[in-house]
């Protein structure tokens, strides 16, 4: 037997086991081997898992000088990352025994391994998706392999090069983001985008800028706001999630302290009487000023009538004459400040009504009101979503236009709105141009 002839085949095994194996074959013989996608349970306490990874097993393999042609390789360590993997004296075993004389072995071992067959042939599966892995504390190895399994496909997702779904444009992987839709942008893309939302306080547009996820409106996680924007923008962000939730509850009120200011949710239950009055009360959880949800005002109980809850004050000293005893003793019975204050509130309440009343139209769905400066008829309330006529005011459902196009409907053939101009009126608009 010729040595020099075993050392020939020993290098020519070893270029092309690095050649078709090039990322789990070192110069040190350290071999790290991948499996495919299980779900992992743990015997004992059972727990289950759903890896696509598992942590890699290493091989200090030594070469005798008789290799290939008479003696087999010599294991010097064998062992699994995280000491995941239980029968490594079996698997050790299994490896020695597919040895035959005059056959290179280690092409067979990395195969065995990385498409894991040696999971089978140690009898872990099973089933074709479950690997069952004995192991004395699961919930100790179960966040390990969760954590290498995440690093991994973070290293693997860096390494390759993505198009931009914005842009286009084609990036590696560590200058891109994959959301947890799997929809992957380039970083500085997405960062203008959200950034523009957030400072325009368009928090519901910071989604996935994908059509897809858009149409459905799949919000971004904070997570996900968190990898993209600074640490001022998360806060804003933050804050704006925060009032948009608020704002979908009727019920929140703000604190009437100024220097205050926070949402104040309902303490009103079902158990509690709706006549009695209590459910008036409102206490801030942030400075514990306690009011009336009526008139703002410190909370005057359950019996007692508000003072600003209606007009009659307001009417009635307003019907008085100006500098009138009658007057005197109404700034004496409530204050001057509180009367002037209220008359103040309810002169702009009336304004503002007058001015709602005839410039702008409720949303059906959200109350809220909206004026059109331009466009068509048809809209789209930006809080509730609702569509709706402006004109009367009508919910839209389906297709919104028919409303516009049913000869029977008050509204038939006037999506837009023309206002007529008799021959003086355009000349006079065409010389202020």
């Amino acid at each position: 037997m010729d040595i020099s002839e075993c050392q020939q085949l020993q290098q020519e095994e070893w270029e092309v086991l690095e050649s078709i194996y090039p990322d789990c074959v070192s110069s040190q013989i350290c071999n790290v081997w991948r499996t495919s996608q299980f779900a992992i349970s743990h015997n004992g306490s059972t727990e289950r898992l759903t890896l696509a990874m598992l942590p890699p097993l290493l091989l200090d393999i030594v070469l005798p000088d008789n290799y290939p042609l008479r003696d087999p390789p010599r294991l010097a360590s064998l062992r699994a990352t995280h000491f995941w993997l239980p029968l490594i004296s079996r698997l050790e075993e299994e490896l020695l025994n597919m040895f035959q004389t005059g056959d290179g072995v280690l092409y067979t071992w990395v195969d065995f391994i990385r498409t894991g067959q040696f999971l089978e042939s140690l009898g872990m599966i099973t089933d074709s998706t479950t690997i069952s892995i004995p192991h004395p504390a699961p919930h100790i190895l179960s966040p390990q392999l969760m954590t290498y399994d995440s690093d991994y496909a973070n290293t693997r997702f860096a390494q390759n090069s993505y198009a931009c779904a914005i842009c286009l444009a084609h990036y590696k992987g560590s200058k891109c983001i994959q959301l947890a839709c799997q929809h992957i942008f380039c970083r500085s893309c997405l960062q203008d985008f959200w950034q523009m939302c957030v400072s325009e306080g368009a928090i519901a547009r910071v989604v996935c800028p994908d059509p897809i996820c858009v149409k459905e409106a799949r919000p971004a996680s904070e997570d996900e706001v968190a990898r993209v924007l600074s640490t001022e923008e998360v806060d804003r962000w933050r804050w704006l999630n925060e009032k948009y939730t608020l704002e979908k509850d009727p019920s929140i009120m703000h604190c009437p302290m100024k220097f205050c200011q926070k949402p104040v949710p309902k303490q009103f239950t079902a158990s509690c009487d709706a006549e009695s009055g209590w459910e008036r009360l409102r206490t801030c959880p942030s400075c514990s000023f306690s009011f009336c949800s009526f008139c703002k005002h410190t909370w005057h109980g359950p019996i007692s009538p508000c003072l600003a809850a209606t007009d009659e004050i307001v009417k009635e000293y307003l019907a008085l004459r100006e500098n009138s005893p009658e007057r005197e003793n109404m700034y004496r019975r409530f204050g001057r400040k509180t009367v002037l204050k209220l008359v103040a509130a309810y002169e702009d309440e009336q304004l503002n009504r007058k001015f709602l009343e005839s410039s702008t139209t409720p949303c059906p769905g959200c109350q809220v009101y909206v004026e059109k400066s331009m466009g068509c008829n048809h809209m789209t309330c930006s809080k509730c979503k609702q569509h709706f006529c402006y004109r009367c005011g009508e919910k839209l459902y389906g297709n919104p236009y028919e409303h516009f196009s049913t000869r029977s409907l008050p509204c038939y053939n006037k999506l837009f709105d023309f206002n007529s101009m008799d021959d003086d009126e355009w000349i006079h608009a065409l010389d202020d141009l």
